[in-house]
């Protein structure tokens, strides 16, 4: 037996239906649509709607908490890409790779939140990478062919702390200004 005598098995492979082609078809007339109306249109979809009654997904309570409008959105970029763009000149290793190198580098679009590094590929540079996050892998990658990882999300974190403690600040000043005492006597009140 050769390649070219190889063979589907009969009635493995089907012609498509060609629709909308007469009543000899079996799908002519009004092609498979049904009657008139909304459905019969292109561009229909039909998201829940129930007839007018309130739909199953409004009727039911929503509960709990989405972390979606929160969430850190990152680029993850793998250290053989990168090592590619050292290779062509793109990036010099002499600077801290960060998420604005890699943009201009051609490696990304857009910043977003900041980057993700991950080890698929071969890296062989001595390079400091200033990255969100980055997997063990990645770390012990660079890191072996004598280079550095610093996390900024650690930074971060420790920013919105003091984001938090900002915010509080007018609470504490607006609990002194009803008490009448001082803000430092309210925040004493409020305890650490």
């Amino acid at each position: 037996m050769k390649l070219n005598q190889i063979a589907d098995r009969p009635g493995s492979r089907k012609r498509r239906m060609r629709i909308g082609r007469g009543i000899g078809s079996g799908m002519g007339k009004t092609g498979g649509r049904g009657g008139k109306g909304q459905t019969a249109r292109a561009g229909y979809s039909n998201k829940g709607f129930e007839g007018g009654q309130m739909p199953l997904h409004r009727r039911l309570p929503k509960r709990g908490f989405r972390n979606t409008s929160f969430a850190v959105r990152l680029n993850e970029i793998n250290l053989g890409k990168v090592q590619a763009a050292i290779d062509a000149g793109l990036i010099d290793t002499a600077q801290p790779i960060t998420a604005e190198t890699l943009v201009k580098a051609g490696l990304m679009r857009r910043v977003k939140d900041g980057v993700k590094l991950l080890a698929s590929g071969e890296f062989r540079s001595k390079a400091t990478f200033a990255v969100w996050r980055a997997s063990r892998a990645a770390i012990a990658a660079v890191e072996k062919a004598g280079g550095s990882v610093t996390i900024l999300a650690s930074d971060e974190k420790a920013g919105a702390a003091g984001r938090a403690e900002r915010r509080d600040e007018p609470r504490v000043r607006d609990a002194a200004k009803k008490g009448g005492g001082s803000a430092a006597a309210a925040q004493a009140e409020q305890g650490p």
